[in-house]
C-alpha cells in the first residue's frame, strides 16, 4: 500500500506512536508545513502551495525540493493542493499530519478530507502526534487505540444504530442525534470496534 505523509501548518509533535505510522510514508510538503519535516527526520518529494506561509528562512533551508506553486488566489487549501498531488502519484493511504492547531477552520477542513478520502477507499487519518481523528462512515470500523485512550465520537449528521465495543462506556445500535454530547470522553479498555449503520462523524483519539 503506497503510504504518503501530508505535513501540514498545524500542530505537530514527534512521539513513538507517530513515528511508527509515518514509518515507510512518502512526504509531501504543504506550504509552511515544511517546517516539521527536519525535526522529524523526514525529506520531501515535493513541497505544494502559495507559500504565503512559509517564512523565507524555511523557503531557503528546504530551497532543493521541488515546487509546485499556486497562486493566492486559487479555489483550494495548500493542504488538499498537496492531497491531489499523493492521489497523482498513486497514494492509498494518506496521513494528515500537523492537520489540527492552529486555525479551526483548517482544522476542520482537514477532518473532512480525510472522511471524503475514506469514503473512496483510500485510509486515512489527521494528527496532531498528540490527537489524531479518523472518519467513521457506514459500516464496521477497527480502531488502533492503546489501552487508557480518551476517545470521543464527534457526529457530522444524525448518527443511526451506533454500536461501541472496547471502551469503558459500550454502546450497542445507538441513535445519536447531531449535536449530542453522549459520545465524548469515553475510555478506551480494549481493541476499540465501531459499527454505524447510517450517517457520518469522526473518531477523535488521544492516547496516554
Amino acid at each position: 500500500m503506497t503510504k504518503f505523509a501530508i505535513l501540514l501548518g498545524g500542530d505537530l509533535h514527534l512521539t513513538e506512536r507517530l513515528e511508527t505510522q509515518l514509518a515507510g510514508a512518502r512526504v509531501i510538503a504543504a506550504d509552511a508545513g515544511m517546517r516539521h519535516a527536519a525535526p522529524l527526520g523526514l525529506e520531501a518529494e515535493l513541497w505544494v502551495g502559495d507559500f504565503d506561509s512559509a517564512e523565507l528562512a524555511l523557503q531557503a533551508a528546504a530551497g532543493h525540493v521541488p515546487q509546485r506553486r499556486f497562486s493566492t488566489d486559487k479555489d483550494a487549501t495548500d493542504g488538499e493542493l498537496a492531497v491531489c498531488a499523493a492521489l497523482e502519484r498513486g497514494a492509498q493511504e494518506v496521513i494528515l499530519a500537523g492537520g489540527l492547531g492552529g486555525q479551526s477552520d483548517h482544522a476542520f477542513a482537514h477532518l473532512m478530507l480525510a472522511l471524503g478520502l475514506a469514503r473512496r477507499d483510500i485510509a486515512s487519518f489527521v494528527t496532531s502526534g498528540y490527537e489524531e481523528g479518523w472518519p467513521l462512515w457506514p459500516g464496521e470500523h477497527r480502531l488502533d487505540a492503546p489501552a487508557g485512550s480518551r476517545l470521543s465520537i464527534l457526529a457530522l449528521s444524525d448518527l443511526e444504530g451506533l454500536s461501541i465495543a472496547g471502551v469503558r462506556w459500550p454502546l450497542v445500535e445507538r441513535d445519536v442525534p447531531l449535536g449530542s454530547t453522549l459520545t465524548l470522553s469515553n475510555e478506551v479498555s480494549g481493541p476499540v470496534r465501531i459499527a454505524l449503520a447510517a450517517g457520518s462523524g469522526i473518531a477523535m483519539l488521544t492516547p496516554p
